[in-house]
């Protein structure tokens, strides 16, 4: 899944409102920044196989490290206790992000064919395999980032134009990307993957510039 993660963040605005739209990015798309930063490192692994799904060409090989739910898990207890030591956001917040990081086990099992480990080791795997229905897939991702974004639209406004045009672009981007995701040609290389991957980490700067121009709706 893709839009759906930003589409929790987008949401879960409402349950942690003092969070930066950054951070809950960063909660929700942990798994999926660290990723591309363990393939490079040669610790993680994945290959392009066209037709292994109807959507994706990608074979996630090896990557419990980032994507397992104990690792998860792990990741957000961690991140969550660091976000209320030195944001001090308060114990809600953390909660909210904690569950967060977990979500996206949960919600990547619903997309990804049976390669999403539970362990750190080579045990067993989980995948629903919505990814072999386009249709399917695609629907679940526009109406979840479309909810997502109407529940943070109504409640924030805008402190000034690049509140609301800033917010706009971002979701357009998103689209964009997706858009590449689903129709775009098979990537060149593992490498190519990756480094798209980490470039991802500038949607989480993106998503704390959004919110540092817009305020929630009294």
């Amino acid at each position: 899944m893709f839009l759906g993660h930003f589409a929790l963040a987008f949401a879960a605005k409402k349950a942690a409102p003092s969070a930066s739209l950054g951070m809950l990015f960063l909660a929700a798309q942990l798994a999926d920044l660290a990723w591309p930063l363990l393939v490079l490192a040669g610790i993680e692994r994945v290959e392009i196989r066209p037709g292994i799904t109807a959507l994706t060409p990608l074979d996630f090989v090896h990557y419990p490290y980032s994507h397992s739910l104990v690792a998860l898990v792990a990741w957000a207890l961690a991140l969550a206790a660091g976000y209320a030591l030195l944001a001090r956001g308060g114990r809600r917040a953390a909660i909210i992000i904690a569950l967060l990081v977990a979500s996206h086990w949960l919600l990547d099992v619903l997309m990804h064919r049976p390669d999403m480990p539970i362990a750190l080791g080579d045990g067993a795997k989980l995948g629903l395999d919505l990814w072999n229905s386009i249709p399917a897939s695609v629907a679940l991702e526009l109406a979840s980032l479309g909810i997502g974004v109407a529940v943070y639209s109504r409640l924030t406004r805008a402190r000034d134009a690049t509140g609301r045009w800033s917010l706009i672009a971002l979701v357009a981007f998103l689209l964009v990307i997706y858009a590449g995701v689903v129709f775009g040609p098979p990537p060149p290389s593992p490498q190519a993957v990756a480094w798209s991957g980490v470039a991802m980490w500038l949607l989480v700067a993106w998503g704390a510039w959004v919110d540092r121009h817009r305020e929630v709706a009294r």
